[in-house]
């Protein structure tokens, strides 16, 4: 279950329309974008998202009363670039970034200033420019909407998780500790990345 800061329960309609969220899954050293987009988000069907491997997959679209909410992981699909309490290269963004490296880059797109590259929330968080090879993860999401809480329950697409632990391996020794692979149990709180992290770089 996501909870809010306080440990209750996070209600769905307390999240702001296009701001970025944080949460962690499937690990306690992984962490996840949750994002309302703003506007109902479609299913793709199978033939549309394909990982680096080849493998093809559908995506379930948005949940919620609106079906605007979102999830993937906040693991870039090129460098494994991920958001630090520190420091964060990648994030979604409003509008057309600051820096497109392209006069058609597209808006409202999850953005890693360590490569540029681009993904479409609103389309199973496709490709859309750089060198990334596949979408992000993404984090399924079930909405109850009798009391309008949200629990994430699998991950779907390209799994970068292995990859993830073996570059960063020390570095999460020291960020998280022995708990770094541990699978989320209960839990996971949702914070805004502003808070969660002490310089999001824009680009």
């Amino acid at each position: 279950m996501l909870t809010d800061e306080r440990g209750d329960p996070l209600k769905a309609r307390s999240l702001k329309p296009q701001v970025n969220y944080i949460f962690h899954y499937p690990f306690e050293a992984t962490p996840v974008f949750l994002l309302d987009l703003g506007k109902a988000v479609p299913a793709l069907k199978k033939d549309t998202l394909r990982t680096e491997a080849g493998d093809v997959y559908a995506w379930p679209g948005g949940v919620g009363k609106a079906r605007s909410l979102v999830a993937f992981s906040a693991i870039c699909a090129h460098q494994l670039v991920y958001p630090t309490q520190q420091l964060s290269f990648i994030s979604f963004r409003k509008g057309k970034p600051v820096q497109a490296r392209t006069p058609d880059a597209g808006a409202d797109l999850i953005h890693c200033c360590a490569d540029h590259s681009q993904y479409d929330p609103a389309q199973g968080a496709k490709v859309m420019s750089g060198p990334a090879k596949q979408p992000l993860c993404a984090v399924l999401l079930e909405h109850n909407a009798k009391d309008d809480t949200l629990t994430a329950y699998a991950t779907l697409g390209g799994e970068l998780f292995d990859a993830f632990f073996k570059k960063y391996e020390a570095k999460l020794s020291i960020e998280v500790g022995s708990k770094a692979r541990q699978a989320v149990a209960q839990r996971s709180v949702v914070k805004e990345l502003e808070r969660y992290c002490k310089n999001p770089v824009k680009c």
